[in-house]
């Protein structure tokens, strides 16, 4: 939903070229209709972000005649605007032009100073206004007397609570609201004075206008200058030439307005406010704000800085040197494309080309960058296409780029280039392939290894210096105090990035942790203790300063050409002496947290405790022979073993219905589940009724596991394929199968999805149906 809501006071806003544009954004589900298009460019331009796919949006734009023409232009023959006090009804397009609005668009004689008293119909004395005329201001700068508009207009209930919760009196002879102080009128003329004219569209009297000609707003002042490696930025309120202190003191004394040049300059709070935002931000700290204040600023800020002070001051304008590092992130389009070895541009798609053109574009400044695209899009080759670049450079010359990930995916990362970067000469550092010394890396364009090895020869690579370096799945990394996060750090390279499709998987520190390898120093630390809207504060900080640097794309948005994804939930119901052991374990278990709880055990041993209660409930749900012991006779069994007696699982028999029912109509069948005992059971299931299938856990040697991956892709004899949640959620291409079953539901969804992509991911031409099998009023539906 788009509306555009334009002021009743438009032929003077007209006038002056100051135009108030209410704007509400509402994204729809299916994304906008075409012809909205342009339009929600031109807002994007001048709102500073991509207005076109954010969230919901309410905010404001002062325009003159002109922006509002282009406006019309955009949005030509689209029923969007409507006037503020009628919400409900579109503004009719005649003729080319919006009824109402077009006519007072066209040039006009400049509109008078506001030194100068309009040269109109005298003003006269009225005691009532005619209900469509709107407020009237008249007075000086020691008072002011305002008549309201007629009960009918819709701003007089507004109008009224704002001069009565000010100290106006009504004067009952002239019905006109009064404010004689003169510290209390320039202190509301500051406040509200804009208000006034935009909000209520008041006319003001040419008397007001004369008594008034010495009484000026205090502008805000953005200056910049290009100041070694970094920028500096001076943000403040200029107020004549009265000194900062001066300006200072009426802040500080709540007095909003300083006397200098021989006139008095008005302080609106609310810019007060904003500077204050702006330099709280530049300064990266919650502390307290000047009147003006000079900032020096890396480079790598450039893009955060720059919504900032086009956020406080429209129009800013940065410097050159400035413009080159931060129109590109903005602007796609306008990257320069990575160098591509011959004959992969017409193997990638076009937002792959994009990407590796922004990796690209940010290794050239000297910068770092997440490309955490929906899982399935190639982030890969977009990696692979930057390694390539960076060899071609001058600079690499004998330093080798590095590649580290989980150990699973060494094999893929190994396939993919091979198949589209042949050119680089690739090693594969890890298990029984190793280099003893650093000096043996220089003479490979890529080494390829995993966060274990990467830990365990630490040393050895920090001995040299990468050329690139590119964490995969960098989640591995998301707990800045483990060897995998700190070895990660150690690392010397000219370039670093990550790749991962959920960069925040669990809170915003995890994007801490991703910054603190990618660009050490960037983000501010939050102090130990902060607490409340102190922490909201640098959560908000990082949010904006990290944005740049994360380059996030969905299937949905870059790859139409992609099948529908369904998913289903299944819910299972208890057989009853599954029901019986279920409630059994549960009290059972709850006397057991009793018990320790008043034993006086601390709160570390009652989460342990009672994790593992939930855990061996959750074991229930899939199967009650996982769970040793079991609760009275109802428990009996192993932990899997064969021929135990207790063989009555709810989800095992609508897995064998979902399975029958797969095989038949030709489906494949992805089946993950985070407990490997249970896939044991699964697998004798299969056996017994005969159906082949692949296997994969973490147990595996790389080449078994790429050979049973091989084995399903490559023909559609074996129809189902069985996968530890944790060894199999990542890094796969399954595009041979087209239906996902959760055996059990897993705490963290993004985990899950990342699951089901295996199988929705580019390559896909069928539709992709996931199920989650749940049992009801269990533990499992809680998760």
């Amino acid at each position: 939903m788009l509306r555009l809501f334009l002021p009743p006071n438009l032929p003077a806003a007209a006038a002056r070229d100051a135009i108030v544009v209410k704007l509400e954004l509402e994204p729809a589900a299916g994304g906008f209709p075409e012809k909205l298009l342009p339009g929600l460019a031109l807002l994007a331009g001048w709102l500073g972000k991509a207005a076109a796919g954010a969230g919901p949006m309410r905010t404001y734009l002062q325009l003159d005649r002109k922006k509002l023409q282009a406006l019309l232009d955009a949005f030509h023959g689209q029923p969007v605007f409507h006037w503020s006090q009628k919400a409900g009804v579109a503004l009719e397009w005649k003729d080319d032009a919006l009824t109402g609005v077009s006519e007072h668009l066209v040039e006009s004689p400049v509109a008078p100073s506001k030194a100068e008293p309009e040269k109109s119909a005298p003003v006269k004395p009225r005691t009532a206004a005619p209900a469509g005329e709107p407020m009237l201001v008249d007075g000086s700068e020691h008072f002011l007397a305002i008549a309201l508009p007629a009960r009918e207009h819709p701003s007089h209930a507004a109008a009224l609570d704002l001069l009565k919760n000010h100290g106006f009196v009504l004067e009952p002879s002239n019905r006109k609201w009064w404010l004689r102080d003169r510290h209390k009128t320039l202190s509301f003329l500051a406040e509200h004075g804009a208000r006034l004219r935009d909000g209520f569209g008041a006319r003001f009297t040419p008397n007001f206008q004369k008594n008034t000609a010495g009484v000026r707003p205090a502008e805000i002042v953005c200056e910049t200058a290009s100041a070694g490696e970094g920028f500096d930025v001076t943000v403040g309120l200029k107020v004549g030439t009265a000194p900062e202190a001066a300006v200072r003191e009426a802040v500080a004394a709540g007095r909003n307005y300083v006397e200098a040049d021989g006139g008095v300059f008005l302080i609106d709070p609310e810019k007060i406010r904003r500077v204050g935002e702006a330099q709280r931000a530049l300064a990266g700290s919650a502390g307290l704000a000047g009147a003006r204040q000079k900032h020096r600023i890396g480079a790598e800020r450039a893009a955060e800085v720059e919504e900032i002070l086009a956020e406080l001051a429209p129009g800013f304008q940065p410097p050159e040197e400035w413009r080159v590092r931060t129109e590109a992130l903005r602007n796609l389009s306008k990257l320069t494309p990575a160098p591509l070895l011959a004959g992969l541009e017409a193997r990638l798609r076009l937002y792959q080309r994009l990407g590796a053109a922004w990796l690209w574009h940010l290794h050239r400044l000297g910068l770092g960058g997440i490309l955490a695209d929906e899982m399935g899009l190639g982030k890969t080759v977009q990696a692979l296409v930057l390694v390539a670049a960076v060899r071609g450079e001058a600079a690499a010359a004998g330093a080798p780029s590095l590649v580290v990930c989980p150990a699973s995916l060494i094999e893929n990362w190994k396939r993919e280039a091979a198949r589209f970067t042949p050119e680089l000469r690739v090693l594969i550092h890890h298990g029984a392939d190793r280099i003893a010394e650093a000096a043996g890396l220089a003479a490979w364009d890529l080494v390829i290894t995993s966060y274990g090895t990467l830990t365990r020869d630490r040393e050895m690579f920090a001995a040299i210096e990468f050329a690139c370096v590119v964490g995969d799945e960098a989640q591995h990394i998301k707990n800045r105090r483990s060897q995998n996060a700190q070895a990660l750090r150690s690392l010397r390279a000219r370039g670093r990035f990550l790749l991962t499709g959920t960069p925040v998987e669990n809170s915003l520190d995890d994007l801490r942790s991703l910054f603190e390898f990618l660009m050490p120093g960037y983000i501010e630390g939050v102090p130990a203790g902060a607490r409340g809207d102190e922490r909201a504060w640098f959560d908000g900080r990082l949010r904006a300063k990290a944005a740049p640097y994360i380059l996030r794309r969905t299937k949905r948005a870059v790859a139409s050409e992609l099948p529908e994804k369904i998913e289903q939930v299944t819910w299972c119901e208890f057989t009853a002496p599954q029901a019986a052991l279920y409630r059994a374990l549960q009290e059972r278990f709850e006397r057991e947290l009793i018990d320790l709880e008043a034993s006086g055990a601390g709160e570390g041993r009652l989460q342990l405790a009672a994790l593992t209660q939930l855990l061996r409930l959750r074991q229930v749900c899939c199967d009650p022979r996982l769970v040793a012991g079991g609760a009275g006779e109802a428990g009996k069994g192993g932990d899997g073993a064969e021929g135990t007696p207790f063989d009555g699982s709810a989800k095992l028999e609508a897995f064998r219905e979902l399975l029958a029912e797969a095989v038949d109509d030709g489906h494949r069948i992805l089946v993950f589940s985070q407990f490997t005992s249970l896939l044991a059971l699964l697998r004798r299931e299969l056996e017994s009724q005969g159906v082949a299938h692949c296997y994969l856990d973490g147990s595996m040697s790389r080449p078994a596991r790429q050979a049973e991956i091989d084995r399903f892709q490559g023909g559609a004899e074996v129809p189902v394929f069985l996968l530890s949640l944790k060894a199999g959620g990542t890094g796969l291409n399954l595009t041979a199968a087209d239906t996902v079953i959760h055996f059990d539901p897993w705490w963290n969804p993004a985990v899950e999805a990342q699951a089901t992509d295996r199988a929705h991911r580019i390559g896909q031409s069928r539709v992709v149906t996931s199920y989650k099998l749940v049992c009801a009023g269990t533990v499992e539906e809680k998760v």
